[in-house]
């Protein structure tokens, strides 16, 4: 139990040592958020919940899971794995981007809880446990993280589910963890001893330090985006004059839904399981990727949906796409397991085709078209400004345009997030039961009620859909769609 439990359980719930990206690294000084992982702190409202899922089904163990276990194995690993103690302090004033310190005790009832799926305790049963508990945000007082373990499944199955801030890692980072899961690995740094809370005078002393050396950065963090700018012209220059298709303009090409508006702080939840044969067997004879084929069984997936309340968009639905602004090392040494790498596509999902495979072409030469936009741009220019973004303003415009509902007065960034990661290939196990499904999910956002996140995990793709439960209070009706369309593409 020890042994599998204590990995498991590390992996869902984590990240590991050195958190973040171009915090603070004079000796003594806490780490500081890099200003893109600090954006989802600052996003962050009464409705607009900033943590990530990880749901992961469980076949009946041969020793029950019971919290007491879990919180005994997470309790023995915390010096190992640094997100079960790091909390999130502010500066005075909002003059800088938040620290991170290790917390000095660590309430381990609070962060490790049981929850009771209702009956019928089938999946539907399960995701509407999940949705429940979506909707509650994390306390930024403790290190951000909770692991619910879900009881009642009528299968004799048993469910974990982790809640993580997106401040602490994306998928990226997780799924590292899980791949090193398999292997021998060395263990993550430790998490080093508790760190006293800095008094404000010292947490604004190094902010003041910090400032001027962000100031001192600035003209280069410049040049570099009116290269990359310079860079971006040139290529839609290229893409006009060839003919190529132009990737959608955020808010501007974006048609109005019944999906996109004012988000309310309840989530709706579906899961389900695609068998990964007939996805790699389109890709192969169609000659398109595995995310080409999952962004086209999400637009005709949310087409059918917006049919059915008799909503016809006047032109393609847009997605925004989470992808990676890193290559992953291929031999699995020193990869990340915190902080976040992540940038952004939009992509045409070219609903206004019927044909399932002719739409699927069309989304593969709008994905390429957006891929070449975005390498152009360069993945870190939005990064290096967000260290830039000043936290009390920032903060204060989300609060005023969530409680405003300003998000209903104009078209939506995007449609819908959708969000397709590789996960392990290889099976894994906790406390000798076999991990079955593996879930993630991403938040929504103001304007964008729905997230449609893919995770492959062994021969399988593991898909949750997550939304504002006021714009899809079934979302079921979505995965349901996405089986339909794959099996049109596959006939």
């Amino acid at each position: 139990m020890q042994r599998h439990g204590r990995s498991v359980l590390s992996t869902l719930c984590g990240v590991s040592a050195a958190a973040t990206q171009g915090g603070s690294r004079r000796l003594g000084a806490p780490d500081r958020l890099s200003g893109l992982d600090a954006s989802f702190l600052y996003n962050e409202t009464a409705t607009e919940h900033m943590h990530t899922l990880k749901l992961a089904v469980l076949d009946p163990p041969e020793v029950t899971l019971t919290t007491d276990a879990m919180r005994e194995a997470i309790g023995s690993r915390m010096e190992r794995w640094p997100a079960f103690v790091r909390r999130v302090v502010r500066v005075p004033g909002d003059l800088h981007h938040p620290v991170w310190v290790n917390s000095a005790e660590l309430d381990l009832d609070h962060h490790v809880v049981t929850e009771r799926i209702p009956d019928p305790g089938d999946d539907a049963a399960m995701d509407l446990a999940v949705g429940r508990l979506a909707g509650v945000p994390l306390d930024r007082s403790r290190p951000l993280w909770q692991v619910v373990l879900l009881e009642g499944r009528a299968d004799g199955r048993m469910a974990v589910l982790v809640k993580l801030h997106h401040c602490v890692a994306d998928g990226l980072a997780a799924n590292a963890l899980l791949q090193g899961l398999v292997g021998d690995g060395a263990p993550p740094p430790g998490a080093g001893e508790p760190t006293p809370t800095p008094g404000g005078r010292r947490l604004l002393a190094d902010a003041s330090v910090d400032l001027v050396a962000d100031l001192r950065r600035l003209p280069a963090v410049m040049a570099g985006v009116r290269r990359a700018t310079g860079r971006r012209s040139q290529v839609l220059a290229d893409l006009r004059r060839s003919g190529g298709e132009l990737p959608p303009r955020p808010i501007l090409d974006t048609p109005r839904t019944s999906l996109n508006r004012a988000i309310s702080a309840e989530r709706s939840v579906a899961t389900t399981r695609i068998d990964l044969r007939p996805v790699l067997e389109v890709r192969a004879r169609e000659e398109v990727s595995v995310n080409d084929v999952f962004l086209t069984l999400v637009g005709g997936a949310l087409t059918d949906v917006l049919r059915s309340r008799g909503e016809h968009p006047h032109s393609s639905l847009t997605a925004s796409v989470p992808v990676a602004s890193e290559v992953p090392d291929p031999g699995g040494a020193d990869l990340r397991r915190s902080g976040n790498k992540l940038s952004n596509l939009f992509v045409s999902l070219h609903t206004e085709l019927t044909d399932p495979t002719e739409r699927l072409h069309a989304v593969h030469t709008a994905t390429s078209s957006a891929k070449r936009l975005h390498d152009a741009l360069g993945a870190e220019v939005m990064e290096s400004l967000l260290a830039y973004t000043p936290p009390k303003p920032y903060r204060w415009a989300m609060k005023a345009y969530s409680g405003l509902d300003l998000a209903d007065r104009h078209r939506a960034p995007a449609n819908v997030i959708a969000s397709n990661v590789p996960g392990p290939r290889e099976s894994l196990e906790v406390a000798g039961a076999r991990i079955v499904d593996f879930y993630s999910a991403g938040p929504v956002l103001e304007g964008i009620g729905v997230n449609v996140t893919a995770w492959s995990y062994t021969d399988h793709m593991d898909i949750m859909v997550i939304a504002c439960a006021r714009a899809l209070p079934e979302p079921r009706r979505v995965t349901d769609a996405m089986c339909r369309e794959l099996a049109r593409l596959s006939s």
